[in-house]
């Protein structure tokens, strides 16, 4: 069982545990055979922070409860189908821009209250439920309220923000709390997918516990030379005036990133979108379907706007994360901890800042960074927020 569906899991043996334990009884339910009370039930919630793997731990369940073997096999039909997303019983959403809008929500629900059509589960996935709209929220709780008997609702959202999922939802979901795998956990995932031990090594501790960081900076370069620029930006502040171009820099770099990952998407959806509605007709009525067709291609329009939004602010984010952690090593090497470097590679750089800096100093820079990354969570404009941190880390 140890290639199972869960083996993608890293470094949760608690959480497989008792997904485990829900996916057996989940089995003996479609069986007509009795459970013990508190062993499954209809509606989950996956926590923890960015990395830990939530939207996996969901869609392996998920694949668990369409398997035919009834443990989550890996290899039948219900399995493979489910984990590429082509499972008719298993609907899932994910938000195109900065929040998830009520009909994405009503048309799942409506969905997933008819009968299974495979005999067994009916499953709402939900990535990123604490984006959910008030609006939103309200017709998935009518629905987790009254579940059907056969339908399982998968909530995943981060543990720092629990309260961003309205406390009526998590009252009746089951928690599944996950926990950032370890550097070596995720090391030796990363050596089971080809990279060598010490590349392994080096991306498991630069992203902090992120699995899929980790995979990107070992097989990446592009993504091992924006780091690098990153990581660069504290000694670029000479003067006031490097402090707005490093600003400007930063900001330019983490857009040009996110672009990337998106590049051509929307021209292939909108591509795609309008051929399905007929453009390019030349039959009677065609210039008034078009017309017809048009508020539905500016509404993709909106949400590729909205999607590429928080592609760019994201990207920024875990640029700041790693500015941080280059704060956090320093305050390590002033204080001489005895604890893993989060970036070994430029151990050098660190101890030559914790040599000038006092600790109160590198505890203002680390603190101007986390301020920045709550300033965007708070849509302040990233421009500003960036500027104003800069300034900060100059000053010291």
């Amino acid at each position: 069982m140890s290639e199972d569906v869960f083996s993608v899991l890293v470094g949760q043996p608690d959480a497989v545990t008792v997904l485990r334990r829900a996916t057996v009884a989940a089995a003996q339910l479609t069986a007509g055979q009795p459970v013990a009370p508190g062993e499954m039930t209809h509606a989950w919630l996956f926590t923890g922070p960015p990395g830990s793997g939530r939207s996996v731990a969901a869609k392996a369940f998920a694949a668990a409860l369409e398997c035919e073997n009834g443990y989550g096999c890996g290899a039948c039909n219900g399995c493979r189908t489910t984990l590429h997303g082509t499972h008719a019983d298993v609907r899932s959403v994910e938000p195109e821009g900065l929040s998830i809008g009520v009909t994405e929500v009503r048309a799942l629900v409506v969905q997933a209250a008819g009968a299974p059509g495979g005999g067994r589960w009916q499953v709402v996935v939900i990535a990123d439920a604490d984006r959910l709209t008030e609006s939103a929220s309200n017709a998935l709780l009518k629905a987790v309220e009254e579940p059907p008997d056969r339908t399982v609702f998968l909530l995943c959202a981060p543990s720092s923000h629990p309260d961003d999922v309205a406390v009526t939802i998590r009252s009746r979901c089951r928690l599944v709390p996950l926990r950032t795998p370890s550097a070596e956990a995720v090391a030796e995932v990363l050596v089971r997918g080809g990279v060598d031990d010490d590349t392994a090594r080096w991306a498991a501790a630069a992203s902090q516990g992120h699995v899929g960081r980790a995979r990107w900076l070992a097989r990446d370069s592009n993504a091992r030379d924006r780091r690098k620029e990153v990581l660069e930006v504290p000694r670029s502040l000479t003067n006031l005036s490097a402090c707005f171009t490093a600003a400007e820099k930063f900001i330019a770099a983490s857009e040009a990133e996110a672009d990337a990952s998106l590049d051509g998407v929307a021209d292939k959806e909108t591509a795609e979108l309008k051929q399905a509605l007929g453009a390019g007709g030349t039959g009677k009525g065609a210039a008034s379907a078009a017309r017809g067709t048009a508020g539905i291609v500016k509404d993709l329009e909106r949400r590729q706007k909205s999607r590429a939004t928080r592609s760019r602010r994201d990207t920024l984010d875990r640029a700041l994360i790693d500015l941080a952690a280059f704060y956090r090593d320093v305050l390590v090497s002033r204080v001489g901890a005895e604890v893993p470097r989060i970036h070994p590679d430029i151990a050098e750089v660190t101890g030559r800042a914790a040599a000038a800096w006092t600790p109160e100093s590198v505890l203002r820079r680390l603190n101007a960074v986390l301020a920045c990354r709550e300033a965007i969570e708070l849509n302040v404009k990233p421009k500003i927020a960036v500027e104003d941190m800069m300034i900060s880390l100059w000053r010291g």
